[in-house]
């Protein structure tokens, strides 16, 4: 569970994601990038809600569960998080540096761009 604490909490690395999804946890991933760019690449078994979305669809998310959004590099998927927070989410975490740095870290074999 992921809950919140001090600065930086708001946050889950790579690496942990991947130790998260490989031990069966049940985790919500939300991809918020433009359709290019989930087109390009994208982590598997995601949700993909666009950022200018999100307030549209914000129905089919569930309050309960532990949820980890990202973007290309975290930015996009910060402001994300932040606006699920204030709706009411609280088991939220941005995937810092987002499908890039989850690229370089977890799966080299991912597209960069």
């Amino acid at each position: 569970m992921f809950g919140f604490g001090g600065p930086g909490e708001l946050e889950i690395l790579p690496q942990e994601l991947k130790d998260r999804m490989d031990r069966g946890e049940e985790i919500v991933i939300i991809d918020v990038r433009e359709d290019w760019e989930h087109a390009r690449v994208h982590i598997p078994d995601t949700k993909h809600i666009p950022l200018n979305r999100l307030p549209n669809e914000i129905g089919v998310l569930d309050k309960t569960q532990d949820i980890v959004v990202y973007c290309h590099h975290g930015t996009r998927s910060m402001q994300a998080c932040q606006y699920l927070q204030r709706m009411g989410f609280q088991k939220i975490k941005n995937l810092r540096g987002g499908i890039d740095a989850y690229a370089k870290i977890v799966d080299p074999s991912m597209p960069r761009y």
